[in-house]
């Protein structure tokens, strides 16, 4: 061959991976078990290639020790909000003033804050623009960095439900406004279903009773017929697709639960039934305690901050956040982690841990909701949530013991996803 046909064949080939070995004293590989001793985990290509023990490392890899620090598999938060960061009032005004593309830009601004507070995967469980769907997308392309993103797309409601954008604007104003995410009859349900296949969505997010922030007076129990809501479970399944569904009321929880969700957002009121359905279908419940703090911040900046018929519920909440849970954990429900980042502050989504724990789980427990079981929520669990061979390697890492206080984890050190060093304290 000639030199020069050499050469060019050289630079054709792509660049040696390299390999790289995360050390530290203390490694949670598997949520739910005790932790690993010294540990060396060797990373290629992006991926998590062996757990080996003590301090070693193949020939010519790169080394980064992290010596006491507490390293964990990257955490999950299946329920944020990505695209918003306002409540009450404002976030009227924004929803009425803000452009797609400023939309699109502040996603990617919160993205960064919650993957440098070590959640390297997060499911978004709906904004107004699509502005989380061109990110996700973006982000897998390689274009900008992120979390990996399960999104939702819009969700779906009834109308005068959570998910209708015209509460309280002039009716002249309506048709201005897309409410193609709104289904009043089956056959609509299933149409509204079929939408946001339409436009790629990983999940399907429905909400069968009313919500806090909806700025309307109607209540928090069940808003959705039965006959709506299993057209909505059933479309979806035929697309393979999960449902998450936002439920205060009993009545809606019980629904939802009883017609196949996947889980259920806030469930803010159980009853005997519901944790009967949770174990019986096994669906995870996801419990959004973060949200008070959201609340508590804005009254505290502003009394003002939310309209009447907003405020009433928003103090409702306050005040009975954490009871379910408390129900929930006895009873053997599964957990996942999800914090409705948006409703609270973006890269705040740690607050969470404690609140939890402060609610009847042990911080083992809380990570595992964090890890493991929210993966398994997300269908990613063999590729994100745990340290093992083969997996994507999400990892990051902590000063002091999680597991003895899982304060520890609001101050996280070194974040990699992906294979991808993100952040190193």
């Amino acid at each position: 061959m000639k030199p020069l046909m050499l050469l060019a064949a050289l630079l054709a080939l792509p660049a040696a991976a390299e390999t790289l070995v995360i050390q530290a004293d203390q490694v949670l590989a598997e949520p739910g078990k005790a932790p690993r001793g010294p540990t060396s985990i060797v990373v290629e290509n992006g991926r998590i290639t062996a757990l080996l023990d003590g301090r070693q490392a193949p020939a010519g890899a790169r080394v980064l020790d992290l010596g006491s620090r507490f390293v964990l598999p990257g955490l999950i938060d299946s329920h944020v909000h990505l695209a918003s960061d306002a409540g009450g009032t404002a976030a009227f005004v924004e929803a009425l003033t803000e452009s797609p593309g400023h939309a699109a830009l502040r996603a990617q601004w919160n993205g960064m804050k919650t993957l440098h507070a070590g959640f390297t995967t997060v499911r978004n469980l709906g904004d107004r623009t699509g502005a989380t769907l061109a990110l996700r997308d973006a982000i897998n392309a390689g274009w900008v960095k992120g979390p990996r993103i399960v999104d939702a797309g819009r969700a779906i409601s009834v109308t005068s439900g959570h998910m209708d954008a015209t509460l309280a604007i002039a009716e002249l104003l309506h048709g201005s406004i897309p409410q193609d995410n709104l289904c009043n009859s089956p056959e609509q349900c299933r149409e509204a279903v079929r939408r946001q296949i339409r436009r790629g969505v990983d999940v399907i997010k429905i909400a069968t009773t009313g919500g806090v922030n909806s700025r309307i007076g109607a209540g928090l129990e069940q808003q959705m017929f039965e006959d709506e809501a299993r057209a909505v479970m059933e479309t979806a399944r035929l697309h393979g697709k999960r449902v998450a569904v936002h439920a205060h009321g009993t009545g809606g929880v019980n629904l939802a639960l009883a017609h196949g969700a996947a889980s259920i957002e806030h469930g803010t009121m159980l009853d005997s039934r519901s944790l009967e359905l949770f174990r019986k279908g096994g669906a995870f419940y996801v419990p959004t305690l973060s949200t008070v703090n959201g609340y508590r911040e804005r009254l505290a900046a502003d009394p003002n901050a939310y309209p009447p018929e907003v405020l009433e519920k928003v103090k409702w909440r306050i005040a009975i956040t954490g009871k379910s849970l408390e129900q929930a954990v006895p009873a053997g429900v599964r957990i996942a982690f999800g914090t409705d980042a948006g409703v609270s502050k973006h890269g705040r989504n740690a607050d969470e841990f404690e609140l939890m724990v402060a609610h009847g789980m042990t911080p083992a427990t809380a990570i595992a909701a964090a890890t493991v079981n929210a993966a398994e929520l997300l269908g990613l669990a063999g590729e994100i949530g745990a340290l093992r061979p083969g997996m994507a390697a999400d990892i990051i890492a902590v000063d002091g013991d999680p597991l003895a206080d899982v304060r520890a984890l609001k101050q996280v050190r070194f974040v990699m996803k992906g294979g991808e060093v993100i952040r190193a304290d």
